[in-house]
Protein backbone atom coordinates (compact mmCIF):
# COMPACT_ATOMS: atom_id res chain seq x y z
CA UNK A 1 0.00 0.00 0.00
CA UNK A 2 1.42 3.73 -0.93
CA UNK A 3 1.95 5.74 1.76
CA UNK A 4 1.54 9.48 1.59
CA UNK A 5 5.27 11.14 3.17
CA UNK A 6 4.95 14.37 4.82
CA UNK A 7 5.37 16.48 2.09
CA UNK A 8 1.98 15.51 1.00
CA UNK A 9 3.32 13.25 -2.41
CA UNK A 10 0.74 10.88 -3.58
CA UNK A 11 1.62 7.52 -4.38
CA UNK A 12 1.29 6.71 -8.19
CA UNK A 13 -1.62 4.31 -8.26
CA UNK A 14 -3.57 7.29 -5.60
CA UNK A 15 -2.53 10.03 -8.04
CA UNK A 16 -4.30 8.00 -10.81
CA UNK A 17 -7.18 7.78 -9.08
CA UNK A 18 -7.75 11.47 -8.42
CA UNK A 19 -6.36 12.14 -11.55
CA UNK A 20 -9.92 10.12 -13.16
CA UNK A 21 -12.26 11.49 -10.41
CA UNK A 22 -11.25 15.14 -11.19
CA UNK A 23 -11.85 15.12 -14.89
CA UNK A 24 -15.17 12.60 -14.42
CA UNK A 25 -16.55 15.55 -12.12
CA UNK A 26 -15.42 18.69 -13.69
CA UNK A 27 -17.90 21.29 -14.76
CA UNK A 28 -17.69 23.38 -17.67
CA UNK A 29 -18.77 26.40 -17.47
CA UNK A 30 -20.59 28.13 -20.66
CA UNK A 31 -19.45 30.63 -22.62
CA UNK A 32 -21.49 33.86 -22.93
CA UNK A 33 -19.35 35.53 -25.51
CA UNK A 34 -21.48 34.29 -28.41
CA UNK A 35 -24.91 35.55 -26.43
CA UNK A 36 -22.97 38.93 -26.00
CA UNK A 37 -22.40 38.97 -29.70
CA UNK A 38 -25.53 38.28 -30.72
CA UNK A 39 -27.19 41.09 -28.31
CA UNK A 40 -25.44 43.43 -27.12
CA UNK A 41 -25.91 45.78 -30.27
CA UNK A 42 -29.80 45.83 -29.16
CA UNK A 43 -29.14 47.60 -25.82
CA UNK A 44 -28.31 51.09 -25.51
CA UNK A 45 -27.54 53.77 -23.42
CA UNK A 46 -30.17 56.13 -22.02
CA UNK A 47 -28.94 59.67 -20.99
CA UNK A 48 -31.69 62.39 -19.80
CA UNK A 49 -31.63 66.29 -18.77
CA UNK A 50 -33.60 68.11 -16.52
CA UNK A 51 -34.92 71.92 -16.66
CA UNK A 52 -33.59 73.85 -13.20
CA UNK A 53 -35.27 77.47 -12.98
CA UNK A 54 -32.93 80.52 -13.43
CA UNK A 55 -33.36 83.20 -11.53
CA UNK A 56 -33.58 86.59 -13.25
CA UNK A 57 -31.68 90.13 -12.16
CA UNK A 58 -34.16 91.84 -9.87
CA UNK A 59 -36.13 88.66 -9.32
CA UNK A 60 -35.53 88.62 -5.79
CA UNK A 61 -33.20 86.24 -3.13
CA UNK A 62 -30.05 86.13 -2.47
CA UNK A 63 -27.74 87.09 -5.90
CA UNK A 64 -25.02 85.57 -7.31
CA UNK A 65 -26.52 84.03 -10.79
CA UNK A 66 -26.76 86.96 -12.46
CA UNK A 67 -24.06 89.27 -14.57
CA UNK A 68 -25.84 92.49 -13.61
CA UNK A 69 -22.66 94.33 -11.48
CA UNK A 70 -25.43 96.29 -9.10
CA UNK A 71 -27.52 92.99 -8.36
CA UNK A 72 -25.79 93.34 -4.68
CA UNK A 73 -26.86 96.81 -4.78
CA UNK A 74 -30.74 96.04 -5.68
CA UNK A 75 -30.44 93.12 -2.79
CA UNK A 76 -30.03 95.19 -0.03
CA UNK A 77 -31.91 98.89 -1.55
CA UNK A 78 -34.95 97.58 -3.72
CA UNK A 79 -34.99 96.59 -7.24
CA UNK A 80 -35.44 99.82 -8.70
CA UNK A 81 -32.47 101.23 -7.10
CA UNK A 82 -28.72 102.27 -8.49
CA UNK A 83 -25.74 103.51 -7.12
CA UNK A 84 -25.60 107.61 -6.70
CA UNK A 85 -24.68 109.26 -9.93
CA UNK A 86 -24.78 105.45 -11.96
CA UNK A 87 -27.34 105.89 -14.98
CA UNK A 88 -30.49 102.91 -14.86
CA UNK A 89 -29.31 99.69 -16.34
CA UNK A 90 -31.57 99.85 -19.55
CA UNK A 91 -33.63 96.30 -19.58
CA UNK A 92 -33.16 93.95 -22.67
CA UNK A 93 -36.34 93.42 -24.76
CA UNK A 94 -38.07 89.97 -24.47
CA UNK A 95 -35.44 88.63 -27.11
CA UNK A 96 -32.41 89.47 -25.48
CA UNK A 97 -33.74 88.03 -21.96
CA UNK A 98 -31.54 85.37 -20.28
CA UNK A 99 -33.33 82.18 -20.19
CA UNK A 100 -35.84 81.19 -17.30
CA UNK A 101 -34.34 77.60 -17.30
CA UNK A 102 -31.17 76.34 -17.54
CA UNK A 103 -30.64 72.43 -18.53
CA UNK A 104 -28.37 70.48 -16.72
CA UNK A 105 -27.78 66.18 -17.06
CA UNK A 106 -30.48 64.31 -15.18
CA UNK A 107 -29.20 60.30 -15.47
CA UNK A 108 -27.80 57.77 -17.51
CA UNK A 109 -29.79 53.96 -17.31
CA UNK A 110 -30.09 51.45 -20.58
CA UNK A 111 -32.78 50.37 -22.61
CA UNK A 112 -33.17 47.50 -25.40
CA UNK A 113 -34.57 48.31 -28.82
CA UNK A 114 -37.04 45.95 -29.49
CA UNK A 115 -38.14 46.51 -33.35
CA UNK A 116 -36.37 47.83 -36.11
CA UNK A 117 -38.25 50.91 -36.44
CA UNK A 118 -37.28 52.38 -32.93
CA UNK A 119 -38.93 51.64 -30.23
CA UNK A 120 -36.92 51.41 -27.14
CA UNK A 121 -37.85 50.10 -23.94
CA UNK A 122 -36.50 51.03 -20.72
CA UNK A 123 -37.71 51.87 -16.93
CA UNK A 124 -39.92 54.46 -16.12
CA UNK A 125 -38.02 55.68 -13.15
CA UNK A 126 -35.01 55.74 -15.64
CA UNK A 127 -37.17 58.90 -18.24
CA UNK A 128 -39.92 60.08 -16.10
CA UNK A 129 -39.62 63.78 -15.45
CA UNK A 130 -37.14 64.48 -18.09
CA UNK A 131 -36.84 67.22 -20.20
CA UNK A 132 -34.79 65.53 -22.71
CA UNK A 133 -33.82 61.84 -23.66
CA UNK A 134 -30.82 61.06 -25.33
CA UNK A 135 -29.96 57.00 -27.11
CA UNK A 136 -26.69 56.35 -27.69
CA UNK A 137 -26.21 52.95 -29.67
CA UNK A 138 -22.99 50.71 -29.82
CA UNK A 139 -21.60 52.32 -32.78
CA UNK A 140 -21.95 55.77 -31.38
CA UNK A 141 -24.64 57.20 -33.12
CA UNK A 142 -27.02 59.28 -30.82
CA UNK A 143 -30.59 59.86 -31.00
CA UNK A 144 -33.22 62.53 -29.38
CA UNK A 145 -36.35 60.05 -28.38
CA UNK A 146 -39.58 60.87 -27.51
CA UNK A 147 -41.55 59.81 -24.80
CA UNK A 148 -44.73 56.57 -26.39
CA UNK A 149 -46.11 56.48 -23.28
CA UNK A 150 -44.80 55.43 -19.19
CA UNK A 151 -46.01 53.45 -16.58
CA UNK A 152 -45.32 54.04 -13.13
CA UNK A 153 -46.89 51.25 -11.48
CA UNK A 154 -44.78 48.71 -13.25
CA UNK A 155 -42.17 50.80 -13.81
CA UNK A 156 -41.80 50.46 -18.01
CA UNK A 157 -41.49 53.34 -19.98
CA UNK A 158 -41.73 53.38 -23.89
CA UNK A 159 -39.67 55.60 -26.25
CA UNK A 160 -38.96 56.24 -29.89
CA UNK A 161 -36.00 56.61 -31.60
CA UNK A 162 -36.43 58.53 -35.80
CA UNK A 163 -34.22 55.22 -36.93
CA UNK A 164 -34.84 52.70 -39.11
CA UNK A 165 -33.33 48.53 -39.33
CA UNK A 166 -32.38 48.73 -35.86
CA UNK A 167 -31.19 45.32 -34.45
CA UNK A 168 -34.06 44.53 -32.07
CA UNK A 169 -34.13 41.67 -29.54
CA UNK A 170 -35.51 38.27 -29.39
CA UNK A 171 -38.22 37.84 -26.94
CA UNK A 172 -38.00 34.36 -24.72
CA UNK A 173 -40.83 33.28 -22.24
CA UNK A 174 -39.92 34.06 -18.80
CA UNK A 175 -42.09 30.51 -17.72
CA UNK A 176 -40.14 28.31 -18.87
CA UNK A 177 -36.69 29.80 -16.48
CA UNK A 178 -35.57 27.98 -13.64
CA UNK A 179 -34.01 28.32 -10.69
CA UNK A 180 -30.12 27.88 -10.86
CA UNK A 181 -30.41 28.90 -14.94
CA UNK A 182 -27.32 30.69 -16.49
CA UNK A 183 -28.64 34.46 -17.02
CA UNK A 184 -26.48 37.72 -18.20
CA UNK A 185 -27.51 41.78 -18.01
CA UNK A 186 -26.09 43.82 -20.56
CA UNK A 187 -26.26 47.67 -19.49
CA UNK A 188 -24.46 50.87 -18.60
CA UNK A 189 -23.52 50.72 -14.61
CA UNK A 190 -22.27 53.78 -13.62
CA UNK A 191 -22.43 55.16 -17.30
CA UNK A 192 -19.97 52.14 -18.42
CA UNK A 193 -21.33 51.17 -21.83
CA UNK A 194 -21.83 47.28 -23.20
CA UNK A 195 -20.84 45.87 -19.60
CA UNK A 196 -21.80 42.54 -18.82
CA UNK A 197 -22.54 40.55 -16.07
CA UNK A 198 -23.70 37.05 -15.73
CA UNK A 199 -25.50 35.29 -12.80
CA UNK A 200 -27.87 32.89 -12.22
CA UNK A 201 -31.91 32.74 -11.09
CA UNK A 202 -32.34 32.88 -7.43
CA UNK A 203 -36.28 33.02 -7.51
CA UNK A 204 -38.92 32.86 -9.51
CA UNK A 205 -41.88 35.28 -9.00
CA UNK A 206 -40.73 36.99 -6.10
CA UNK A 207 -43.49 39.30 -4.63
CA UNK A 208 -41.78 42.36 -3.05
CA UNK A 209 -45.69 43.75 -2.54
CA UNK A 210 -46.14 45.26 -5.54
CA UNK A 211 -47.63 43.30 -7.08
CA UNK A 212 -45.21 42.12 -10.00
CA UNK A 213 -43.84 38.70 -10.16
CA UNK A 214 -39.94 39.53 -10.26
CA UNK A 215 -36.77 37.39 -11.31
CA UNK A 216 -35.05 37.43 -8.36
CA UNK A 217 -31.17 36.48 -9.45
CA UNK A 218 -27.47 37.16 -8.37
CA UNK A 219 -26.45 39.43 -11.82
CA UNK A 220 -24.69 42.34 -10.81
CA UNK A 221 -26.47 45.08 -11.22
CA UNK A 222 -25.80 48.69 -10.09
CA UNK A 223 -26.94 52.10 -10.74
CA UNK A 224 -27.20 52.28 -14.59
CA UNK A 225 -28.43 49.42 -14.84
CA UNK A 226 -31.74 49.96 -14.98
CA UNK A 227 -33.93 49.22 -18.07
CA UNK A 228 -31.66 46.77 -19.45
CA UNK A 229 -32.38 43.34 -21.01
CA UNK A 230 -31.89 39.94 -18.43
CA UNK A 231 -31.02 37.54 -21.28
CA UNK A 232 -31.18 33.94 -21.02
CA UNK A 233 -28.84 31.37 -22.76
CA UNK A 234 -30.78 31.33 -26.24
CA UNK A 235 -29.80 34.94 -26.43
CA UNK A 236 -33.47 36.10 -25.46
CA UNK A 237 -34.49 38.32 -23.23
CA UNK A 238 -36.70 37.22 -20.61
CA UNK A 239 -37.05 40.60 -18.13
CA UNK A 240 -36.33 44.07 -17.74
CA UNK A 241 -33.73 44.91 -14.73
CA UNK A 242 -35.42 47.17 -12.66
CA UNK A 243 -34.44 47.32 -8.82
CA UNK A 244 -32.10 46.34 -6.16
CA UNK A 245 -32.00 45.56 -2.82
CA UNK A 246 -29.05 46.61 -1.38
CA UNK A 247 -28.15 48.60 2.27
CA UNK A 248 -25.94 50.45 0.36
CA UNK A 249 -27.50 51.78 -2.46
CA UNK A 250 -24.94 49.24 -4.66
CA UNK A 251 -25.25 45.58 -5.04
CA UNK A 252 -25.19 43.02 -2.83
CA UNK A 253 -26.48 39.98 -4.35
CA UNK A 254 -29.78 40.56 -4.87
CA UNK A 255 -31.22 42.27 -8.22
CA UNK A 256 -35.23 42.03 -9.72
CA UNK A 257 -36.30 42.03 -13.20
CA UNK A 258 -39.57 42.47 -14.55
CA UNK A 259 -40.75 39.26 -16.49
CA UNK A 260 -40.71 40.37 -20.32
CA UNK A 261 -44.10 39.14 -20.55
CA UNK A 262 -45.72 41.47 -18.04
CA UNK A 263 -43.68 44.48 -19.86
CA UNK A 264 -44.65 43.31 -23.57
CA UNK A 265 -48.05 43.20 -22.05
CA UNK A 266 -47.79 47.25 -21.38
CA UNK A 267 -46.17 47.59 -24.32
CA UNK A 268 -49.18 46.79 -26.20
CA UNK A 269 -51.23 49.39 -24.33
CA UNK A 270 -49.23 51.80 -24.74
CA UNK A 271 -48.54 51.93 -28.13
CA UNK A 272 -52.36 51.50 -28.79
CA UNK A 273 -53.37 54.52 -26.01
CA UNK A 274 -50.31 56.05 -24.55
CA UNK A 275 -51.00 54.66 -21.45
CA UNK A 276 -52.18 50.81 -19.18
CA UNK A 277 -55.89 50.79 -18.50
CA UNK A 278 -56.46 47.86 -15.43
CA UNK A 279 -59.28 46.41 -13.84
CA UNK A 280 -60.36 46.42 -10.79
CA UNK A 281 -63.54 44.52 -8.11
CA UNK A 282 -63.73 46.66 -5.62
CA UNK A 283 -62.23 43.95 -2.99
CA UNK A 284 -59.74 44.55 -0.06
CA UNK A 285 -57.76 41.31 0.74
CA UNK A 286 -55.26 39.42 2.92
CA UNK A 287 -53.18 36.10 3.02
CA UNK A 288 -54.80 32.73 4.11
CA UNK A 289 -52.46 31.23 6.94
CA UNK A 290 -52.72 27.78 7.94
CA UNK A 291 -55.00 28.85 10.76
CA UNK A 292 -57.31 30.69 9.26
CA UNK A 293 -57.55 28.20 6.41
CA UNK A 294 -58.35 25.51 9.35
CA UNK A 295 -60.71 28.29 11.03
CA UNK A 296 -62.83 27.76 7.63
CA UNK A 297 -62.50 24.50 6.54
CA UNK A 298 -59.93 25.31 3.56
CA UNK A 299 -57.81 22.45 2.53
CA UNK A 300 -54.24 24.46 2.42
CA UNK A 301 -53.32 27.69 2.69
CA UNK A 302 -53.58 28.96 -0.83
CA UNK A 303 -56.00 31.63 -2.29
CA UNK A 304 -56.92 35.56 -1.51
CA UNK A 305 -59.16 35.82 1.56
CA UNK A 306 -61.44 38.70 1.16
CA UNK A 307 -61.78 41.15 3.95
CA UNK A 308 -63.58 44.03 2.95
CA UNK A 309 -65.92 44.08 -0.67
CA UNK A 310 -66.83 47.89 -1.69
CA UNK A 311 -70.27 48.65 -1.33
CA UNK A 312 -71.76 48.22 -5.30
CA UNK A 313 -68.51 47.66 -6.60
CA UNK A 314 -68.12 44.76 -9.22
CA UNK A 315 -67.78 42.36 -6.62
CA UNK A 316 -70.78 43.53 -4.12
CA UNK A 317 -73.23 43.13 -7.05
CA UNK A 318 -71.46 39.15 -8.22
CA UNK A 319 -72.46 38.37 -4.73
CA UNK A 320 -68.31 37.82 -3.24
CA UNK A 321 -68.74 38.76 0.58
CA UNK A 322 -66.40 39.28 3.31
CA UNK A 323 -64.92 36.02 4.54
CA UNK A 324 -65.29 34.42 0.72
CA UNK A 325 -61.57 33.05 -0.40
CA UNK A 326 -60.85 33.51 -4.05
CA UNK A 327 -59.47 30.18 -5.34
CA UNK A 328 -59.42 31.47 -8.92
CA UNK A 329 -60.16 34.50 -11.61
CA UNK A 330 -60.92 32.80 -14.79
CA UNK A 331 -59.67 29.98 -14.67
CA UNK A 332 -56.18 31.34 -13.60
CA UNK A 333 -54.89 30.18 -9.80
CA UNK A 334 -54.72 32.29 -7.25
CA UNK A 335 -51.72 30.70 -5.37
CA UNK A 336 -50.67 33.99 -2.89
CA UNK A 337 -52.80 36.86 -2.41
CA UNK A 338 -50.82 38.88 -4.61
CA UNK A 339 -51.60 37.53 -7.81
CA UNK A 340 -55.44 38.39 -7.47
CA UNK A 341 -54.68 41.85 -8.33
CA UNK A 342 -51.83 41.13 -10.82
CA UNK A 343 -54.19 38.94 -12.48
CA UNK A 344 -57.51 41.37 -12.35
CA UNK A 345 -55.51 44.70 -13.31
CA UNK A 346 -54.41 42.26 -16.11
CA UNK A 347 -58.19 42.08 -17.31
CA UNK A 348 -59.61 44.61 -19.68
CA UNK A 349 -62.46 46.27 -18.46
CA UNK A 350 -66.08 45.65 -19.31
CA UNK A 351 -64.60 42.02 -19.15
CA UNK A 352 -67.78 39.35 -17.45
CA UNK A 353 -65.24 36.97 -15.63
CA UNK A 354 -66.09 33.94 -13.62
CA UNK A 355 -64.29 33.92 -9.94
CA UNK A 356 -64.34 30.63 -7.99
CA UNK A 357 -64.71 31.31 -3.90
CA UNK A 358 -64.67 29.22 -0.76
CA UNK A 359 -67.82 29.79 1.23
CA UNK A 360 -68.69 27.80 3.92
CA UNK A 361 -67.22 24.92 3.38
CA UNK A 362 -67.34 24.78 -0.73
CA UNK A 363 -66.44 26.16 -3.69
CA UNK A 364 -69.11 28.28 -5.30
CA UNK A 365 -68.74 30.31 -8.76
CA UNK A 366 -69.58 33.65 -9.61
CA UNK A 367 -69.25 36.48 -12.26
CA UNK A 368 -68.45 39.47 -12.02
CA UNK A 369 -67.66 42.38 -14.60
CA UNK A 370 -64.32 44.18 -14.40
CA UNK A 371 -64.56 47.60 -13.94
CA UNK A 372 -61.28 50.59 -14.40
CA UNK A 373 -59.17 51.79 -12.26
CA UNK A 374 -59.75 54.43 -10.70
CA UNK A 375 -63.66 53.94 -10.38
CA UNK A 376 -65.10 55.20 -7.27
CA UNK A 377 -68.32 54.31 -5.80
CA UNK A 378 -71.01 55.74 -3.72
CA UNK A 379 -70.99 54.78 0.22
CA UNK A 380 -74.40 53.72 1.57
CA UNK A 381 -75.13 55.73 5.07
CA UNK A 382 -77.24 53.75 6.75
CA UNK A 383 -78.66 54.40 10.12
CA UNK A 384 -78.89 52.30 13.21
CA UNK A 385 -79.83 52.28 16.59
CA UNK A 386 -76.76 51.92 18.74
CA UNK A 387 -77.37 49.31 21.64
CA UNK A 388 -74.43 48.29 23.70
CA UNK A 389 -73.72 44.61 24.72
CA UNK A 390 -72.08 43.60 28.43
CA UNK A 391 -68.77 41.80 28.62
CA UNK A 392 -68.24 38.64 26.37
CA UNK A 393 -66.33 35.38 25.62
CA UNK A 394 -63.92 36.86 23.23
CA UNK A 395 -63.65 40.06 25.89
CA UNK A 396 -65.46 42.24 24.15
CA UNK A 397 -67.85 44.80 24.71
CA UNK A 398 -69.91 45.87 21.62
CA UNK A 399 -72.51 48.45 19.84
CA UNK A 400 -74.22 48.54 16.60
CA UNK A 401 -72.73 50.98 14.05
CA UNK A 402 -74.16 54.21 13.63
CA UNK A 403 -74.86 56.01 10.42
CA UNK A 404 -71.64 58.16 10.22
CA UNK A 405 -69.66 54.83 10.88
CA UNK A 406 -71.24 52.45 8.95
CA UNK A 407 -70.71 54.02 5.30
CA UNK A 408 -71.69 50.37 3.76
CA UNK A 409 -70.27 48.73 5.70
CA UNK A 410 -71.54 45.96 8.14
CA UNK A 411 -71.09 45.24 11.65
CA UNK A 412 -70.91 46.14 14.92
CA UNK A 413 -68.35 48.57 16.64
CA UNK A 414 -66.02 47.57 19.35
CA UNK A 415 -66.59 49.68 22.67
CA UNK A 416 -64.20 48.01 25.38
CA UNK A 417 -61.64 45.29 24.82
CA UNK A 418 -60.58 43.02 27.24
CA UNK A 419 -58.85 39.26 27.52
CA UNK A 420 -58.61 37.46 24.99
CA UNK A 421 -59.42 39.77 22.50
CA UNK A 422 -56.94 42.65 24.09
CA UNK A 423 -53.87 40.75 23.80
CA UNK A 424 -54.21 39.93 19.67
CA UNK A 425 -54.72 44.13 20.01
CA UNK A 426 -58.00 44.69 19.51
CA UNK A 427 -59.06 48.39 20.78
CA UNK A 428 -62.05 50.54 21.09
CA UNK A 429 -63.06 51.61 17.40
CA UNK A 430 -62.40 48.55 15.77
CA UNK A 431 -65.13 46.90 13.71
CA UNK A 432 -65.64 43.21 13.95
CA UNK A 433 -67.31 41.96 10.28
CA UNK A 434 -67.03 38.70 10.53
CA UNK A 435 -66.69 35.85 12.98
CA UNK A 436 -65.69 32.56 11.17
CA UNK A 437 -67.83 31.94 8.13
CA UNK A 438 -70.82 34.27 9.61
CA UNK A 439 -71.27 37.66 8.69
CA UNK A 440 -72.32 39.96 11.81
CA UNK A 441 -75.20 42.76 11.21
CA UNK A 442 -75.73 43.41 14.67
CA UNK A 443 -74.96 43.01 18.18
CA UNK A 444 -78.24 40.40 18.37
CA UNK A 445 -76.62 38.49 15.88
CA UNK A 446 -73.06 39.03 16.93
CA UNK A 447 -73.76 37.28 20.05
CA UNK A 448 -75.85 34.50 19.16
CA UNK A 449 -72.33 33.53 17.08
CA UNK A 450 -70.12 34.29 20.29
CA UNK A 451 -72.12 32.01 22.23
CA UNK A 452 -72.17 29.02 19.96
CA UNK A 453 -68.40 29.35 19.67
CA UNK A 454 -66.56 25.91 20.87
CA UNK A 455 -64.65 25.87 23.94
CA UNK A 456 -60.86 26.28 23.82
CA UNK A 457 -60.69 26.37 19.77
CA UNK A 458 -59.78 29.47 18.38
CA UNK A 459 -61.72 31.50 16.40
CA UNK A 460 -60.94 33.62 12.91
CA UNK A 461 -62.33 37.43 13.52
CA UNK A 462 -62.36 40.02 10.46
CA UNK A 463 -61.44 43.35 11.89
CA UNK A 464 -61.76 46.49 10.22
CA UNK A 465 -59.43 49.58 11.14
CA UNK A 466 -60.10 52.62 9.46
CA UNK A 467 -59.27 51.34 5.66
CA UNK A 468 -57.52 48.37 6.55
CA UNK A 469 -58.87 45.08 7.77
CA UNK A 470 -57.16 41.89 9.00
CA UNK A 471 -57.86 38.85 10.40
CA UNK A 472 -56.80 37.60 14.03
CA UNK A 473 -57.49 34.73 16.36
CA UNK A 474 -58.83 34.96 19.76
CA UNK A 475 -59.14 32.08 21.37
CA UNK A 476 -62.87 32.08 23.88
CA UNK A 477 -63.07 31.54 27.66
CA UNK A 478 -64.80 29.35 29.04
Amino acid sequence: MGLVGASGALSPAWAQTEAVVEESTAVVLPDFSSIVEQTEKSVVNIRTTAAIPVRQPGGGGMPGFSDDPYDLFRWFFGPDAVPHGQPQPRQAPPSQQQPQERIVPRGVGSGFIISEDGYVLTNNHVVADSKEIFVTLTDGKEYKASVVGLDERTDVALIKIDAKDLPAVKIGQPSSLKKGQWVLAIGSPFGLDSTVTVGVVSAINRDTGEYLPFIQTDVAVNPGNSGGPLINLQGQVVGMNSQIISRSGGFMGISLAIPIDEVMNVVQQLKADGKVTRGRIGVQITDVNDEVAKALGLKGNKGALVSNVEANGPAAKAGIQSGDVILSFDGKKINQMSDLPRIVGGTKPGTKSTIEVWRKGKVQKLTAQVEEIPSASAPVNTDSKVTASSVDRLGLRVENLSGDVQKGVQGVQVVEASGPAAETGLSQGDIIVRINDQDISSVDQYQKVVKGLAKSKAAAVLVLRGDNSQWVLITPSE
